[in-house]
Formats: C-alpha cells, structure tokens, sequence
C-alpha cells in the first residue's frame, strides 16, 4: 500500500475524520463553491460541482449547506473568492509531496506550507518539481470485507474503471478523471460502499520509507499540512511496511 490510499487509511484508523467533521465540512463547502464559480451552478453539466455534491452527500452534510456553497459560488450570495494553488515539495526521505490548497490569502498559505516542511526535514519547492511523478485519476477505496473481488471487479471494468488493485484491507479503483462519476454511480447502485472516492494525484512509482524516524518525521508533516485550513488535500509518493504502518497508527 503506498502514497494516497496509505494515508487515507492512517487517518481514518487514527479516527482523525470523524474527530474533524468539522474540517472535512470546510473543505467540502470551499470545493462546492469554486466548483460552481468555475463550471456553475447546475451539477448535471458541471462534473466536478456534481463530484463534490456526492462526497458532501456521503459526508452527510446538510442540504442548506450545499446549497449555500452553490450560491456563494454563483455569486448569487456574497461570499470569500477562492485561489486555488498546488505546492510541491520533498518530505523526510525524498518523499515527493503534493498539497492542493484553496485560499484566500496566497502569502499566508505559502508562508505556513513552507515553515511545516522546513521544521520536518524536508523543503518546498519550485512549481513542477515533483508534480510530473503524479497522475490525476479517480480513485475509490473499497474495504475487501465487504465485497468479493469478481462481483467488484466485474462491476468496476464494466463501469469503465481502468484497473482494481488489490491490496492488503482494500481495493483500489482507478479510472479517468472524466469516468469517476460513472464508475462511483455504477458501483452505489450495485449497493458497494466506499472507504474513500475522490479525484486525487495518483503516484507513479513509490519511495520506500523503512526507516522509523524518517517515518515519523514524514507523518508529522502530513498532519501538519493536512490540519492547516487552507489545504485541500495532501498526496505523497511514500511506502511504507504495513506492520510499521500498523504500530506508528495505534
């Protein structure tokens, strides 16, 4: 298990999603509303207006709180006016790091990404750097529990999925960007459940992390970046030992 899904998986046996609803209601409600400042308000011809609608939906946030979002974005209600900014740097390790942010003050944001990865061992750098190791893919999580791996797989290439990956405790999904909503529809209808499904920087290729200080120090920065309220989401190319995984997350 490596990079995105690896950290998806930390946070949630951390329990740091359901401890920062109230983040995660940030995050969503600036992506709704800069989604429809960029493609409108309407979802059925703004896919990405309709993807962060979805995951609000999955999030259970409430329908005002949608709607809201949509107007602010719309600009039918005033509202803050969102830069959408992608930093790139180096973490502990030569972990290659992604940090996709929305804000409204670019000096702050860049000012605070850099000093977090300063303080752990690593150094932000000049756009394009590292953002050549990534591709942008649809990506769901699917705990294995919950579904056989021929119904899935089945279901997902039918969908138009690009590959099911299997990995320890999970499935990855993976499609193009422009079948994400098609697969993820397809795949809810068929009563399978997600861990994870987002848009996201997938690696393409990974860097081991074996040593369990440099480990540390590179959790520490992601949490770091992650807690910051500007940033979006945080993607990294690491991987790590499940079992040295397993101990540093109780």
């Amino acid at each position: 298990m490596s990079g995105h899904s690896k950290w998806s998986t930390i946070k949630r046996k951390k329990g740091a999603i359901d401890a920062k609803r109230g983040k995660v209601f940030t995050r969503l409600i600036k992506e709704i509303t800069v989604a429809a400042r960029h493609g409108g308000g309407d979802p059925e011809g703004n896919p990405r207006l309709r993807s962060a609608i979805a995951t609000a939906k999955s999030e259970n946030m409430p329908k005002d709180n949608i709607a809201r979002a949509i107007k602010k974005g719309t600009g039918e209600i005033a509202g803050e006016v969102y830069d959408e900014i992608m930093y790139e740097g180096y973490g502990p390790g030569g972990v290659a790091i992604l940090v996709e942010c929305l804000t409204d003050n670019r000096n702050r944001t860049v000012a605070d990404v850099r000093h977090y990865f300063a303080k752990n061992n690593g150094n932000l750098g000049e756009s394009g750097c590292v953002a050549y190791m990534f591709d942008k893919k649809g990506l769901l999580l699917i705990d294995k529990s919950t579904v056989e791996e021929e119904t899935l797989m089945d279901a997902a290439l039918e969908a138009g999925a690009e590959d099911v990956v299997e990995e320890e405790s999970e499935f990855q999904i993976l499609t193009a960007p422009e079948e994400f909503d098609g697969v993820r529809g397809a795949l809810e209808e068929a009563g399978i459940s997600f861990l994870d499904a987002s848009i996201s920087m997938v690696p393409q290729n990974t860097v081991e992390v074996t040593d369990e200080k440099i480990v540390r120090a590179l959790m520490k920065l992601m949490e770091s970046l992650e807690d910051h309220d500007d940033v979006q989401n945080v993607y990294a190319n690491f991987d790590i030992d499940d079992d040295l995984m397993e101990l540093l997350s109780e």
